[in-house]
């Protein structure tokens, strides 16, 4: 019967410990044996890496999870009008497309130092968008089925306030019918 050691896999446990013994037993002239990387954390290295030279692509009004270094305590956007972005609990970024476009990312540690940078792409909406145009001014709607009027950069100043007032009345409904005491 095996022991119980408390991890889930006693004979990797028992590997490691017998490394690091193997480490703190050699004599300072000689060459120490060197641990391999775990595969999650060379999964999370190559994930990071492969951020690095593709960057990422979110599509607009819509939010991605992406893992990030653990050391990253504050993210900086080029251009706020594209993307936003804010770190999580656990090292995890969301990262949330505003507007058509590309700009970048930076993220430092807690001392400020920079951890890295990557290109950020927004690209737009997959679904059916159709903008109707009466002269100069512009109205666009989410045809998914079926029209509604939504919020697109661009559009006429008083479609785009009337879109956004229905948007947050809307909101406000759904908040206050949430928070609201029981009927008696």
């Amino acid at each position: 019967m095996a022991a119980k050691t408390g991890y889930r896999y006693p004979k990797a446990a028992a590997l490691v410990v017998a490394g690091l013994v193997a480490m703190s037993s050699a004599s300072a002239n000689e060459p120490r044996p060197q641990l391999s990387v775990a595969p999650a954390a060379a999964a999370q290295q190559a994930a990071v890496a492969d951020m690095l030279t593709h960057g990422l692509t979110v599509t607009m009004d819509q939010a991605r999870i992406v893992r990030m270094p653990a050391r990253v305590a504050t993210l900086v956007i080029g251009n706020p009008l594209i993307a936003d972005a804010t770190v999580q609990n656990g090292g995890l970024m969301v990262l949330t497309g505003k507007g058509i476009g590309s700009t970048n990312l930076i993220a430092l540690d807690a001392r400020g130092e920079q951890l890295m940078s990557v290109q950020i792409r927004v690209r737009p909406q997959n679904d059916a968008v159709v903008q109707v145009y009466r002269g100069v001014e512009r109205e666009t709607y989410s045809c998914t089925p079926t029209c509604e009027r939504t919020i697109a950069i661009g559009d006429s100043k008083p479609f785009f306030e009337t879109a956004l007032g229905n948007s947050r009345s809307r909101d406000g409904a759904a908040s206050s019918r949430g928070g609201g005491a029981a009927p008696r």
